[in-house]
C-alpha cells in the first residue's frame, strides 16, 4: 500500500476503529506491532484524526488506546506480551478480513475522487 497520508475527504467520516484496522493492514496484516509503531502509522496515514486538538503536529495516544481495547474486545485485534514484557498487537483472522474490506472501500473512494 502507498504509505502517504490519505486525503482527509476520504477518511473524515470513517470510524476511528476502521482507521486503526487500516493502519494495521498497511503495516502488514501478519506482523506483530508495538503500540508506539501503530500510533505512528495511524498519525502518519490519518493525521487529522490522530492528532492533539490543540497541537496538530503531534499524535495523541489517547485516540488509539481506548479504541484499540474495543477492537480487542470485538476480537478483531489480539495482543501478546513478549519476552521483554513489551506488548505487541496483531490482527486476528476476522480482523484481517474486516481490514481488507475497509481497504477496498477506501481504494474505491480514492478512485472516485480522482
Amino acid at each position: 500500500m502507498d504509505q502517504r497520508a490519505w486525503p482527509e475527504e476520504i477518511y473524515r467520516k470513517a470510524s476511528i476503529n476502521n482507521l486503526i484496522l487500516l493502519s494495521f493492514w498497511s503495516l502488514g496484516s501478519d506482523k506483530k506491532i508495538s503500540f508506539e509503531r501503530l500510533l505512528e502509522q495511524c498519525f502518519h496515514l490519518f493525521p487529522k484524526k490522530f492528532s492533539f486538538s490543540d497541537y496538530k503536529k503531534w499524535p495523541d495516544s489517547r485516540k488509539l488506546d481506548r479504541p484499540l481495547r474495543n477492537l480487542r474486545a470485538q476480537k478483531l485485534v489480539k495482543y501478546r506480551v513478549e519476552e521483554n514484557k513489551a506488548q505487541t498487537f496483531f490482527l486476528s483472522q476476522s480482523g484481517k478480513k474486516k481490514a481488507a474490506e475497509i481497504m477496498n472501500l477506501f481504494r474505491q473512494r480514492k478512485l472516485i475522487l480522482k
